[in-house]
């Protein structure tokens, strides 16, 4: 069974050296436009370091492309066999049609196409969790990914998207992210749905909101724990804000007015894990 427990294909090997190929058309309208990737519910991620990644994460796989240099590469061999074994369709091609895929010059040697994997607010279980992030309506996919990457990093469980943010599953969150995509539960869901699971949380649900009056190193965060972080321009709507049990704020000192938005999560995520990471 796949990542998403649909049953196996029987993988097989195609050669493709035409830019106006179906499959190469298809994995060129992934990269472009969001649209296609939630019709087909599928996305694209370059590079080696990703397709291993995913394939060690038992990850959907549709397509493995591999390009001219990929064929001497051991890693991209056992990468390309794998995906073969769990029935992905290995896609042989030219670096003009790689480079036709990626939109790129100068392009990956591995290009993979995966299946989607998204929970929604109802299969979200605070029992055994540790940390989660939700946020609201965050744009910028370099933000996402980053955060994503973060909250792996310090061992969290998962990532709420609430509203309408920037898609996950875009080219530029998921490069951003490093793999941790494969490995960091994602869930969407509406506001109303954020505010009821909020409601009924079992753990510190902390916001960072400019109206929070608690210094973000003093709570006592008690596990499962919500950080809640809002939008790069607008920040925390009022309405999320009050769903949170604490309101906190990052001190500043120099002339800047604000942080980013993932540097901000991840400054607020290493403290609440802080009794948790060891070197």
């Amino acid at each position: 069974m796949s990542h998403s427990g649909k049953p196996q294909r029987i993988g097989a090997v195609k050669q493709i050296t035409s830019h106006s190929n179906p499959i190469v058309k298809e994995i060129k309208g992934l990269v472009a436009q969001r649209k296609h990737r939630n019709q087909s519910g599928l996305f694209v991620a370059e590079g080696l370091k990703l397709a291993t990644d995913a394939l060690a994460a038992d990850w959907g796989v549709r397509y493995l492309a591999l390009g001219p240099e990929a064929r001497d590469n051991p890693l991209a061999q056992k990468a390309a066999a794998t995906a073969k074994a769990r029935g992905a369709l290995i896609l042989e091609v030219t670096t003009a049609v790689m480079s036709a895929m990626t939109r790129k010059d100068n392009p990956q040697m591995v290009v993979g196409v995966y299946e989607q994997n998204m929970l929604s607010a109802r299969e979200i279980d605070p029992a055994g969790s540790t940390l989660w992030v939700a946020l609201d309506r965050v744009r910028d996919p370099g933000n996402l990914g980053t955060i994503i990457r973060t909250i792996d990093a310090v061992g969290g469980a998962g990532v709420m998207l609430v509203g309408d943010c920037t898609d996950p599953f875009a080219v530029e969150a998921v490069r951003a992210t490093m793999g941790s995509l494969f490995h960091v539960p994602l869930a969407k869901m509406s506001k109303e749905e954020f505010k009821t699971l909020a409601g009924q949380w079992p753990g510190t649900v902390a916001a960072t909101h400019l109206k929070g009056s608690v210094d973000y190193r003093q709570p006592d965060y008690k596990e499962p724990a919500l950080l809640v972080m809002g939008n790069e321009q607008q920040g925390l709507e009022d309405d999320m804000a009050q769903a949170c049990s604490t309101l906190i704020r990052i001190p500043q000192t120099g002339q800047a007015d604000s942080l980013n938005l993932a540097v901000a999560t991840g400054i607020a995520l290493y403290e609440i894990r802080r009794n948790y990471l060891e070197l």
